[in-house]
This record gives structure tokens, sequence and C-alpha cells, in this order.
């Protein structure tokens, strides 16, 4: 039987999946950025929920660990999922780390756009922010459940 937090970060992914399906049938730009934007948040509540199952499945029935260094203050640098975690916060193209840029990209206001005229014009690769398309965002909500599931698995078998 899966664990009540298993079952609720297992709900969040599908409810921005859903939101990405959605993409499709909107083709106003505004409709598009909320359904994009649901879709992060829903995904960034779900990466928190997965520290506080972490640190449920190791009887920390208080605990509200709201950052890798939180959980790890809880639980110790010792246990195979905080291992784990610290490894994926450290590769540049895991799921953990595509959160951590978008959550930096929505928690902060667009950087205001310079004039471009014929004096100021100078060839620089502009800073586009974190992969927000629909696939990049579906591969992301695919691992976390990949990860959580395969967490779940190997608690629930004691």
């Amino acid at each position: 039987m899966a664990s009540p937090w298993h079952s609720l970060v297992s709900q969040k992914i599908f409810l921005a999946r859903t939101l990405l399906g959605r993409l499709e049938q909107n083709d106003t730009v505004p409709q598009r950025e909320a359904l994009t934007q649901g879709a992060v948040e829903l995904a960034l509540r779900a990466r928190e929920l997965v520290l506080i199952m972490v640190a449920r499945m190791y009887q920390d029935k208080l605990g509200q660990p709201d950052s890798l260094e939180s959980l790890t203050e809880l639980l110790g640098i010792d246990i195979p999922e905080i291992t784990e975690l610290n490894q994926l916060a450290g590769e540049s193209n895991s799921w953990w780390n595509h959160l951590e840029q978008l959550e930096r990209h929505q928690s902060n206001p667009p950087a205001a756009k310079k004039t471009v005229s014929d004096e100021n014009v100078i060839a620089v690769s502009a800073d586009t922010g974190p992969n927000r398309s629909k696939q990049a965002l579906e591969q992301t909500l695919s691992a976390i459940k990949h990860f959580t599931d395969t967490l779940e698995e190997r608690h629930s078998e004691w």
C-alpha cells in the first residue's frame, strides 16, 4: 500500500501533467503561460513533498524540511536518499536542478529588456532562462515520479 506522502506527490505530478496536456488546446499567450506556471508550481510542490516523504520514511513524524539542507540537518548525511538527492543537486541536467532553475526563474521578476538601436547592437547570447517547454517539463515530472516510486518500493519492502 502506498504511503499517503507518496500518493500526495503522485497527485501533484498528475495535476501538473494534466495542465501540460491542455497547452495545445489554448492558443492565447496568457492561457499558455498560466498553464505552464501552474505546472511548474505543482512540480515544485511535489519536490517539496519528496523531502517530507523521505523524512516520514525515517520515522520523523514532525519534520517539515523545505530544502535538502534542512532534510540533511534533520536526518543526517548517512541516509541513502540524501546521498541520492545530493547527487541529483550536483548534476546540471537532473530533475532536481531543472526545478531549481525553474524556481529561480519563476520567483523573480523578468529582466528588463534593453531597447535596440543601430548604435548599441552587439551580438551576445541572451539568457533565456530554464527550458519551460512541455517536453522538458514532462521529462522532469517523469523523473520525479520514477524517483518517488523507487523510494516507495524500497521502503515498503520493510
